[in-house]
């Protein structure tokens, strides 16, 4: 009886959704109504980290894909070594939500024989930024799902300090019955012994071309081909609702990047979009915080883009392509240690 009211309590937790809208389970249908039949599949809820995509259906989709292909798939590498690493990342990005569910679920789980978590998750921790990325704590046949995890996380944790509030749990639920609640959502988003199937998800999305960077996805076939497609989904998707000036200039500060926060204040934001013409001025601000910076997100530079006349589609996309952006620089510090990249 309480996990059914702790799945309840998460699913309404997507009315305290931020800035957008969530379509409704019922009101579901095409690729939106797929993903959630996956997500409540698999995950045994409607996610709502995944759930806030579904203005836009396919980065949605792109979303789920590499989400669930490394973390919950069952492959070479442990659930609760792949939740050591989704709880580092999440801490390392300020990301509260996720670093609440993801250790209340690495919590829940018994810890195998040879997995080391307190070693994975300072990795994680550590892999946000280029020079803390060393060499990994885990057997390159293992890197395609643990590498993976760690770049959805860096995807995952920028659009959830956009969307979400810091807990899984709605706003109404007192701090005092949190301790119980997680105790028990992470008895019930503890996995079984047999993950999902590899590759149920992937064709959710046509193939596209070959991506750069996908080397430490190397041999996992399925794993490559999720991050493919996403990547292809998610630059369509800013192709169509970023402009072009905005998207040159979060690549050009992603080149020089290394990971390090930019600041504690926001003047950096309006030094960088100086060279923009005025009409992307606040699209610009938007996707380089979510990029370098999502934890400073506010109210304010979300109403200064809405301004410029986006719906809730267009804001996913600028922020999953962002956020995706970000995750792909990362990518190419933590491939830098993998063997099969050499």
């Amino acid at each position: 009886m309480v996990a059914p009211l702790v799945r309840f309590a998460v699913r309404r937790s997507l009315n305290d959704t931020r800035h957008i809208r969530v379509v409704k389970r019922r009101h579901a249908s095409g690729l939106v109504a797929e993903v959630y039949r996956q997500v409540e599949r698999d995950f045994k809820m409607l996610a709502p980290p995944v759930a806030l995509h579904s203005a836009a259906p396919d980065t949605m989709a792109a979303s789920w894909m590499i989400l669930r292909e490394t973390l919950l798939v069952q492959g070479v590498a442990d659930r609760a070594s792949k939740e050591a690493v989704a709880t580092g990342v999440s801490e390392a990005n300020s990301c509260p939500y996720c670093a609440d569910v993801h250790g209340m679920t690495m919590a829940a789980i018994p810890d195998p024989a040879g997995s080391d978590r307190d070693l994975l998750a300072k990795w994680a921790r550590e892999s946000a930024t280029a020079a803390g990325a060393g060499v990994p704590p885990f057997p390159p046949e293992q890197a395609a799902e643990l590498v993976g995890t760690a770049v959805a996380f860096h995807y995952y944790n920028r659009m959830v300090n956009v969307f979400l509030r810091e807990s899984p749990f709605p706003s109404h639920v007192p701090e005092s019955a949190k301790p119980k609640a997680r105790k028990v959502l992470g008895g019930v988003l503890r996995p079984s012994e047999r993950g999902p199937a590899a590759g149920d998800s992937v064709d959710l999305l046509p193939a596209g071309a070959p991506a750069d960077g996908l080397c430490w996805t190397h041999p996992n076939a399925v794993i490559s081909e999720a991050f493919a497609r996403a990547y292809t989904a998610i630059d369509i998707a800013g192709t169509r609702s970023v402009p072009d000036s905005v998207r040159g200039l979060v690549h050009d500060r992603l080149a020089l990047w290394d990971g390090q926060a930019p600041g504690i204040s926001r003047s950096w934001l309006h030094e960088a979009v100086a060279g923009l013409p005025e009409a992307d001025a606040a699209a610009g601000r938007l996707a380089l915080a979510i990029a370098l910076a999502s934890y400073q997100v506010d109210e304010s530079l979300i109403d200064a883009y809405r301004a410029t006349g986006p719906g809730d589609g267009e804001l996913v996309e600028l922020a999953a392509w962002a956020s995706m952006a970000a995750a792909r620089r990362i990518s190419t510090w933590l491939a830098a240690a993998n063997p099969a990249c050499g």
